[in-house]
């Protein structure tokens, strides 16, 4: 751990050569089998009469021609707005969900909260669900109980650590994942939202410990909306837009493009609505 916390990650520039990457994605897709995914209505049922049956409109691409190498000591920030496909994306990279086509290559270790945080074993206490995912990343139990206990200070949920997770709110869960997935130094990170989880202090503290892991060389990946911490903790950014890479970048040049982007849709949106309002009605011609 290094002595000052609040340093500054020395941030290689961007497009920098290294080699090894951590992680290769090369021509990525991931196809969604609407039949398998979407809720059963009335209204939904009623649509599907009215609706042709052939393949294309049974499946959505979530992502599509996804191509994007992640050298070891870098810090990528993935932004875009809702539905773009940027969880997908995280979790292609953490096994969870199998490329329809194209291929992912990861070198090391990878620890993500989308297993840990959201895998709980609710009915086991969170001192045994840090021995699970310990399990499930392979890291041998010795090991494990030498990390426990800083584990249960940082997630610092008190007594209900050895409460059934199913009592935990929904803050507590992601404090223990988020301490669980940051303990065990991976060669690479995947991050969802996590800067937003718990109060202030907490959020302070998560910050610290993303530097440290950054100032050890590991490869992060962070889905993010909170665009004020995307310079802090990452050294490149993409864009993506309808399952795509639209651009690659410095952080500060993507958030810039992004909110001119959100900026010229939210203008659009304003004069289509406007458009709307003035459009006579028919029983305004009476």
């Amino acid at each position: 751990m290094r002595d000052d916390d609040s340093a500054e990650i020395p941030v290689e520039p961007y497009g920098s050569a290294i080699k090894a990457p951590a992680i290769d994605i090369v021509d990525l897709g991931i196809r969604y089998d609407l039949r398998l995914t979407k809720r059963t209505t009335l209204k939904g049922s009623i649509a599907d009469m009215f609706r042709r049956t052939n393949g294309a409109e049974n499946h959505f691409w979530a992502l599509r021609h996804v191509n994007l190498s992640l050298a070891q000591g870098e810090s990528l920030a993935v932004v875009g707005p809702n539905g773009a496909g940027k969880s997908t994306l995280l979790l292609a990279l953490a096994g969870i969900l199998q490329p329809t086509e194209g291929d992912i290559q990861t070198h090391g270790k990878v620890s993500t909260l989308l297993t840990l945080g959201a895998g709980f074993e609710v009915d086991l206490t969170g001192r045994d669900n840090i021995d699970l995912a310990g399990a499930f990343l392979g890291i041998p139990q010795r090991e494990m109980d030498e990390l426990t206990p800083a584990i249960i200070e940082f997630a610092d949920i008190g007594p209900f650590i050895d409460a059934a997770v199913r009592t935990y709110s929904s803050g507590m869960k992601a404090r223990l994942g988020f301490s669980i997935a940051t303990a065990i130094t991976p060669d690479i990170l995947l991050l969802d939202e996590v800067l937003g989880t718990g109060d202030q202090t907490f959020r302070s503290r998560s910050q610290v410990r993303i530097r440290e892991l950054a100032g050890k060389a590991r490869a992060i990946v962070l889905v993010t909306h909170d665009l004020a911490n995307v310079s802090d903790f990452c050294n490149r950014a993409i864009l993506v837009e309808k399952g795509r890479i639209i651009a690659e970048d410095d952080p500060k040049t993507i958030i810039a493009l992004y909110r001119d982007r959100i900026a010229h849709q939210k203008l659009l949106a304003e004069e289509d609505a406007q458009r709307f309002a003035t459009v006579p009605t028919a029983s305004s011609h009476h």
